[in-house]
């Protein structure tokens, strides 16, 4: 009897100790080879398996799977557990959240990272900072627009050439109050997945003239993506950036547009910054892109109503109008009463082939709304006819 009872002890003492109790069977040889890298950090991934609750167990096996080594040796059970408690939160508490396929879920919500950058505890500060501007939303599209439009303000930080590198994980963003277009859309994919809206890097190493690289940020909606960026266009599918990312080539590698995965894809996302690196799992979504810029271009040339008119900002109309004058600033563009889009004019750092630039119809008039430098409103009166048109704002 004492045996069968000593038996039984040991049975329920290896029970208690299973790192795969509550988790879905499809995950457990992923899991085993996953642990099987982790040497001595394998205590703290069975950690977080077995403290990980029930509803939330999947989410856990998910990111243990398919986490690149580093991340498996280093990783702490407190960091994975506080990331996934607050991912999970974010979707019972959000109705666009509580809607998502568990596959975007997992993917594109749950995810601590995107690319490469330093591995912070970001979620629970975001999920609080971020929720004051979607806890009113009634739906996905109403929460998109609202941490896109509140994001500059809330954390202070703008595109700077002088920031410390490339790849900025958030904290060390805002710490410097400044980021390159990649630790931007880093930032902004992170405050989007902390209260509970899909969303991943986007970026490609080369545009089609050999330009340079971008990165910027992709949202998921409707069962779509639209691109994004940190400085709000207005709208989705509408960016500084549209024109070239719709002539990027699919089939080369350097003039490719690639999103990012967390789950592995068979393709590495291209970082420029360190090409040695490899962990970074990507899809190459050129074609979304040049479809949708075909299609842009069909609406507005139908007819040739629209032209371009390109908005720069200087710090006073004295100003020689090199790229050292040039100030960046939020604008609004009006027709009559329905703003047609808004953005942010180039600063003094950024490419002076970067200029804010809307398709506008022809021979009508738009109202160019922004805050000068003594922080009074200025409403600026542009009438477009039938070229393509340059306006030059003044701070002064």
């Amino acid at each position: 009897m004492k045996a069968v009872l000593l038996f039984l002890v040991v049975c329920a003492c290896a029970c208690s100790v299973n790192p795969y109790s509550g988790v879905p069977e499809k995950y457990h040889t992923l899991i085993e080879q996953a642990l099987s890298k982790a040497g001595e950090n394998r205590t703290e991934l069975e950690k977080a398996l077995l403290e990980a609750p029930k509803k939330e167990k999947e989410g856990m096996a998910f990111l243990i799977a398919y986490m690149p080594d580093r991340d498996l040796q280093e990783l702490s059970a407190a960091f994975l557990l506080e990331n996934t408690e607050y991912a999970y939160k974010a979707r019972e508490k959000y109705s666009w959240a509580r809607a998502l396929p568990d596959s975007i879920f997992l993917n594109e919500v749950l995810p601590y990272v995107s690319l490469n950058e330093t591995r912070e505890n970001w979620r629970k500060d975001f999920y609080e900072r971020f929720g004051q501007y979607v806890d009113t939303c009634h739906n996905l599209q109403e929460a998109i627009e609202a941490v896109n439009r509140h994001i500059r303000d809330e954390v202070g930080v703008d595109y700077n050439t002088l920031r410390e590198k490339p790849d900025q994980a958030p904290f060390e963003s805002i710490r410097q109050q400044m980021a390159s277009c990649t630790g931007l859309s880093i930032l902004l994919t992170d405050a989007f997945r902390a209260v509970g809206i899909p969303s991943r890097v986007a970026g490609t190493p080369n545009w089609h003239d050999g330009r340079g690289n971008h990165n910027w940020t992709e949202v998921w909606m409707d069962g779509k993506w639209f691109f994004t960026e940190y400085y709000f266009p207005g709208q989705l599918d509408q960016a500084w950036f549209f024109a070239d990312a719709g002539q990027a080539s699919k089939d080369d590698p350097q003039k490719a547009i690639y999103a990012s995965s967390f789950r592995p894809t068979g393709i590495s996302f291209p970082l420029v910054w360190d090409r040695n690196i490899q962990y970074v799992p990507a899809e190459n979504v050129t074609e979304r892109y040049n479809e949708l810029y075909a299609s842009h271009l069909s609406a507005i040339t139908t007819g040739g109503n629209h032209v371009p008119v390109r908005v720069s900002m200087f710090a006073t109309n004295q100003c020689t109008r090199t790229s050292d004058s040039r100030v960046a600033v939020n604008v609004d563009v009006f027709c009559g009463k329905m703003q047609m889009g808004g953005g942010r004019t180039s600063g003094p750092l950024q490419d002076m082939n970067d200029v804010l630039t809307f398709m506008l119809e022809k021979n009508k008039t738009y109202t160019i709304c922004y805050t000068d430098g003594k922080d009074q409103a200025k409403r600026v009166e542009v009438q477009v006819e039938t070229q393509p048109k340059d306006v030059n704002l003044y701070m002064q």
